[in-house]
């Protein structure tokens, strides 16, 4: 199934100037989620995996597929103050600003595999900043899959210590 044709694009959105990858339409087709969840899943082919970690938001969609296909547990990492238990903090940059992410302290366990997945990879400062909070609570972080990559915004280079695999490319 070719997967980019259910790709939007909304020009300035969120702000004047960007070109926001709308995912909706994939959700909204039973294949195309099916598809892209199966091939997300084949990037991790005989690694153990024990938590998937999904960033705030819509890497919540496809983090808790990804966590019963691969048997592990889910870990979101949010906003500020959505966290209801003890926290740790990482503020990081993206295209458009700067924010903060926040994860439960006792979310991941020294020695844990871990995959990070969100849907898009553009700068990479979210990507980073999961990374780091992943590391600071002693996970080690088998790959960070992304379901779009911007690739002229060269976040890979942000996360290159890792393994890095995007399903879709612009």
């Amino acid at each position: 199934m070719y997967l980019k044709s259910f790709i939007r694009d909304v020009p300035n959105f969120p702000k004047e100037g960007v070109i926001f990858k709308d995912i909706t339409l994939l959700l909204q087709n039973p294949i195309a989620l099916k598809n892209a969840a199966d091939a997300l899943v084949t990037f991790l082919t005989n690694q153990a995996i024990d938590k998937v970690v999904g960033m705030e938001s819509r890497g919540f969609i496809f983090g808790p597929i990804l966590a019963e296909r691969l048997n592990a547990g889910f870990v979101p990492i949010r906003k500020p103050g959505k966290l209801p238990s003890r926290i740790i903090s990482e503020t990081y940059d993206l295209e458009y600003g700067s924010d903060s992410l926040e994860i439960h302290e006792d979310s991941i366990e020294n020695g844990d595999k871990v995959l990070i997945h969100d849907d898009v990879l553009a700068t990479g400062g979210t990507a980073s900043a999961a990374c780091k909070l992943v590391e600071r609570l002693g996970g080690e972080i088998v790959q960070c899959n992304f379901l779009i990559e911007l690739t002229f915004l060269k976040g890979a280079e942000k996360i290159n210590n890792y393994s890095v695999k995007s399903l879709l490319k612009y």
